[in-house]
């Protein structure tokens, strides 16, 4: 199966019966226990489903949804939490987790959970292409690797848009609906700096992201 599942709950021995159990379904399961260490870990690796609690975490719950969205925006995202009342379930989905379940809860239906939004992504994600050849160097945006080098989740699925839509000008307006989930000043600038990293990526195979005013950005082979 290989499906990779990062585990953040502050409760080691749930979290361990938890991974453990995903274990023996055929899951790869890892634990982290503190929020800001999961955030990095997540800047660097790649998982496949997101499993989270929202409180002591050493960060506010919230502000991990946050978080984990900037850092891999389109990883499926549930979260597991003691938490059951409304205003925290509306709060969690404004911040597009993809499910919620409260504590305690069935082992057997949470897996019905994770397969749920499992099939919901791959079916997004059916006959579109995930894999790009730029100039004779490979852009993995499943491994989030561009030429063996780590990209972060939201340095591969903006240099996804782009290889997708390669030579063609795609607005930033839709970037940052699709990426940041807001489109203020705020987020431009922040698209802004992912541009210039990928940029400097990309000038070592040969390949610019050149901006179109008042439009967006188009990839093209220098």
């Amino acid at each position: 199966m290989n499906t990779r599942i990062l585990i953040i709950d502050s409760d080691i021995s749930l979290a361990t019966v938890l991974a453990d159990y995903l274990s023996s379904r055929g899951y790869k399961a890892q634990h982290l226990s503190d929020g800001r260490q999961a955030i990095e870990l997540l800047g660097s690796t790649h998982f496949d489903v997101v499993l989270t609690e929202l409180q002591g975490l050493g960060i506010n719950g919230y502000d991990l949804l946050r978080e984990i969205r900037h850092r891999a925006p389109l990883i499926p995202l549930i979260v597991l939490t003691a938490r059951s009342d409304r205003e925290s379930q509306m709060r969690a989905f404004q911040l597009t987790c993809d499910d919620y379940q409260t504590k305690p809860f069935s082992m057997d239906i949470l897996i019905c959970r994770i397969e749920a939004v499992l099939r919901r992504t791959r079916k997004d994600e059916e006959n579109k292409q995930r894999v790009f050849s730029l100039n004779g160097v490979s852009f993995d945006s499943v491994h989030q690797t561009l030429d063996g080098k780590h990209l972060s989740g939201r340095e591969s699925d903006l240099l996804l848009m782009l290889c997708r839509n390669e030579g063609e000008i795609v607005d930033k307006h839709t970037i940052l609906a699709s990426l940041w989930k807001e489109d203020n000043a705020f987020t431009a600038r922040s698209l802004g700096v992912f541009i210039n990293h990928l940029r400097r990526y990309l000038k070592e195979v040969g390949y610019s992201i050149v901006s179109v005013r008042y439009r967006g950005y188009k990839l093209i082979e220098n």
